[in-house]
């Protein structure tokens, strides 16, 4: 089921290797914020969601991240990208939601605080 959704979705892969990509996705033509821009402004409603460490460190370095939501697994792991390496800047978040699955998962929604 979450394969035909996902499928079905709309992506911008940021990537400098790949000549072209398949299915409901395009390669970004400029920057993450410009991208991100682009994206508000297209009609309609949804979330931007963003994938991998790098990408989504950048986004919050440039305050383009409205909500986190982040899916904790319990599992201990020795190393790795850090989704939120240590910033000069605090961001305070207010949580919005939880959830736990069977999976042991934890679902957690924070929303940026302005």
């Amino acid at each position: 089921m979450w394969a035909a959704i996902w499928k079905s979705l709309p992506k911008v892969v940021f990537a400098t290797t790949l000549p072209a990509v398949q299915g409901n996705a395009r390669l970004a033509s400029g920057g993450l914020a410009e991208e991100i821009e682009r994206l508000r402004a297209e009609p309609g409603e949804g979330d931007i969601a963003i994938g991998g460490a790098t990408l989504a460190a950048e986004a919050a370095a440039l305050g383009l991240i409205d909500e986190y939501r982040a899916r904790v697994c319990p599992v201990l792991v020795g190393g790795g990208i850090p989704f939120f390496p240590q910033r000069e800047r605090r961001v305070d978040l207010e949580l919005v939601e939880t959830r736990t699955f069977s999976s042991k998962v934890v679902y957690l929604r924070y929303r940026v605080a302005r």
